[in-house]
């Protein structure tokens, strides 16, 4: 008597720790209660609101964003390696959280960005500034590939965008549909792949990777801090890199002319 063999089905899909659901949590949770400005407070801002918004906001958070949000400072800890080396992974884990916390506000839904996106990248920006700071308080005398000496503080190395007669945020924000357009219309190489994703993963979460404290506004980048995470993104050297930008330059060339 033969058996037949048992039929493989497709394993059911996990569901993303940070899906709709937290999206739609995230809106909810920045719609109770208002922001004010407030100078004692360490970002300069505080929550105001009735008690009623207070608790309802505490209870979405508890219930529906604290898990995710744990997940995702854990998750870009150990995918990155962006370990402290003078602190615990739990105590790094606590910083990093509570720094989240404090930016929390700074997500404008009406933007129509994904604020697992946005949160991402401050987590991202704030954990390589911890490296950065360690590693200078330690004096280490690291090359260009390996992070230190390549993120120094330096005039010559930031970019001040001259935003004079340009709305910012939609040359930003065209920059990265054109080079997502770009990717899907050509045949291009694997190192452009690369690059092209972490580009717009970038251009995606602009605001937070401006060096005025994280504040929308500024115009000025560290241009080794990003080219730092572009080589975290890719696992590309800092050549490869700059060889695969040349195809996207012409892309920001064209749109800023046309922003004027």
């Amino acid at each position: 008597m033969s058996v037949e063999p048992k039929k493989r089905g497709r394993k059911p899909k996990k569901k993303p720790y940070f899906g709709p659901e937290e999206e739609e949590a995230v809106k909810k949770y920045l719609e109770l209660g208002t922001i004010i400005k407030d100078p004692n407070t360490q970002d300069g801002y505080r929550w105001t609101g009735t008690t009623h918004e207070d608790i309802q906001r505490n209870k979405i958070y508890l219930k529906q964003l604290k898990a995710p949000l744990d997940k995702m400072v854990e998750s870009i800890i150990r995918r990155y390696k962006l370990y402290s080396k003078t602190m615990e992974f739990e105590d790094l884990h606590a910083d990093t959280l509570g720094f989240l916390h404090v930016k929390f506000h700074k997500f404008k839904p009406a933007k129509n960005k994904k604020s697992y996106s946005y949160y991402g990248t401050v987590v991202k920006h704030y954990l390589l500034g911890k490296l950065i700071k360690e590693d200078k308080k330690m004096k280490q005398n690291l090359n260009f590939d390996d992070v230190s000496s390549a993120l120094e503080e330096k005039d010559e190395l930031i970019y001040t965008i001259d935003d004079d007669g340009i709305d910012l945020s939609k040359l930003i924000d065209g920059i990265s549909e054109s080079i997502k357009k770009e990717m899907e219309d050509r045949v291009l190489n694997e190192n452009e792949v690369k690059v092209g994703r972490a580009l717009t993963s970038i251009l995606d979460g602009w605001e937070v990777l401006f060096d005025d404290d994280n504040v929308p506004g500024g115009n000025k980048f560290n241009k080794n801090l990003i080219l730092y995470y572009m080589r975290e993104m890719t696992s590309l050297n800092t050549k490869d890199i700059r060889n695969a930008m040349k195809r996207y330059k012409t892309i920001y060339n064209i749109l800023k002319e046309e922003s004027f």
